[in-house]
């Protein structure tokens, strides 16, 4: 079937909003247009070598960043600190491993969400539901929750200054492994797992030593000083994303240039709809989630639609189950996979799954849960002899209250309002989010 950039407009279309001003927004699509990349083509096959490294069992992925990025809380220290949490994380798994991390941020985009129900009533008053930043605003009225085409325009800024950002992070000192103790949160210093992760930075500093004694440098081999932080988020909003969808110059392939990498969520990966079509014509590594409705069947559709040549490094399967679900349904799917031989990147997602409603309100998740189905994900993997690739969590560099639990930081449920500071979703802190990382460095 022939493809294009916009044909997924003859298409079925889920979780997409209605604008009322349609000549506004064909205005904001032809401004996006014109617009430079974010990213370019050279890069996102760069990371897709990378993630095919990883299927193989050759390196590891940590994927995460704010379950909704916003226009309200968008700061550089805000940015610094998610840089600094991926970096601590990877050291961290890297050390106990021996392989390569390929670093992903959930950032430079994640600002559409899908929503379990079009509406939001509060005192007897129904309005449309947020769905992020880039539609509308989480504002509890009338004009707020108006979809604004707009927003697309602010997302597309913010996303250029994030972006920007984080290229000076990674190749302007704060990555040198020289640095590793800057990288420890001040807030998570006095606890328990920044005190671990110390311990591990006391050691990369006698490893630097000796190299430098062996004439390996920050100054002459960049290895040691620089990093490459990857960008992601759900493809959701397909209008702004078909504006960013460019074709390179030199391949005359078409590249979805306002991210690294891009996934399809688990409501909107029908094979029959828009998503789908328009994910099969792009050439960037690509996500789709794996749930718990996902049958053997569909899955191997959805894989051949998406990655017909069964290209390693191209297709990133996210499972999200939940921890009470994946040791009945994941099995039979992977082995499904693994027997018709298909080349596809295997992550978890034990956020998603996971997500229940505390008896004061607030929607929370329990570390508990999120460290079963990890440790799941991986157990499952080494008995049936595949690889798993790595994790994809929804997390942040800053000292929220939004999911409880964990050894290093036990947030009861009558903390979760404290610093409830998430747009959507909970979100681990930085120390939950290490305490994660160590659990997996344990399995190696």
């Amino acid at each position: 079937m022939s493809w294009s950039p916009n044909s997924w407009r003859d298409f079925p279309i889920k979780q997409q909003p209605e604008y009322k001003d349609k000549d506004k927004l064909k205005e904001i699509e032809k401004q996006l247009c014109n617009f430079p990349p974010l990213i370019f083509a050279g890069e996102a096959r760069d990371l897709k070598k990378h993630l095919a490294k990883a299927a193989r069992g050759e390196a590891l992925i940590i994927q995460g960043g704010d379950c909704a990025e916003s226009f309200g809380s968008f700061n550089a220290d805000t940015i610094k600190n998610l840089f600094k949490l991926i970096l601590q994380m990877s050291v961290v798994v890297a050390y106990s491993s021996g392989k390569p991390v390929v670093k992903i941020g959930r950032v430079a985009g994640q600002f559409a969400k899908p929503r379990s129900s079009d509406f939001e009533e509060k005192d007897g008053i129904k309005l449309p539901s947020y769905r992020g930043d880039i539609i509308n605003d989480i504002k509890f009225t009338t004009e707020a929750r108006e979809p604004d085409p707009y927003r697309m325009v602010r997302a597309y800024y913010q996303s250029a200054a994030t972006m920007n950002l984080l290229r000076a992070f990674s190749r302007g000192g704060l990555a040198d492994l020289n640095e590793v103790h800057r990288w420890n949160l001040d807030f998570i210093k006095s606890h328990p797992i920044g005190q671990k992760y110390e311990e591990i930075s006391c050691q990369i500093d006698k490893a630097m030593n000796f190299l430098k004694a062996a004439g390996l440098t920050s100054d002459n081999t960049p290895q040691l000083k620089q990093t490459t932080v990857y960008t992601s988020h759900e493809a959701l909003l397909l209008n702004y994303e078909e504006a960013l969808t460019r074709e390179d110059s030199l391949t005359k392939d078409w590249y979805n240039t306002s991210s690294h990498m891009l996934w399809i969520g688990d409501r909107t990966r029908d094979l029959k709809e828009a998503h789908i079509e328009y994910f099969r014509g792009i050439q960037n590594p690509i996500g789709c989630k794996v749930g718990p409705t996902m049958q053997a069947d569909e899955l191997l559709d959805l894989i051949e639609a998406l990655n017909p040549n069964n290209e390693e490094g191209k297709l990133n399967l996210i499972v999200r189950m939940g921890a009470t679900k994946i040791e009945d349904l994941f099995p039979p799917l992977l082995k499904a996979v693994r027997d018709a031989g298909k080349n596809v990147v295997w992550t978890i997602d034990p956020m998603h799954g996971n997500v229940e409603k505390s008896s004061t309100g607030f929607k929370t998740r329990d570390f508990d849960n999120i460290l079963s189905e990890v440790k799941s994900f991986f157990k499952i993997h080494k008995e049936l002899g595949t690889i798993a690739a790595g994790v994809h969590l929804e997390m942040t560099g800053e000292d929220v209250t939004e999911c409880t639990g964990s050894a290093s930081c036990p947030i009861t449920v009558d903390d979760l309002s404290s610093r409830y500071h998430t747009q959507c979703d909970p979100r681990l802190n930085a120390n939950q989010a290490l305490e994660l990382a160590f659990m997996i460095s344990e399995i190696f």
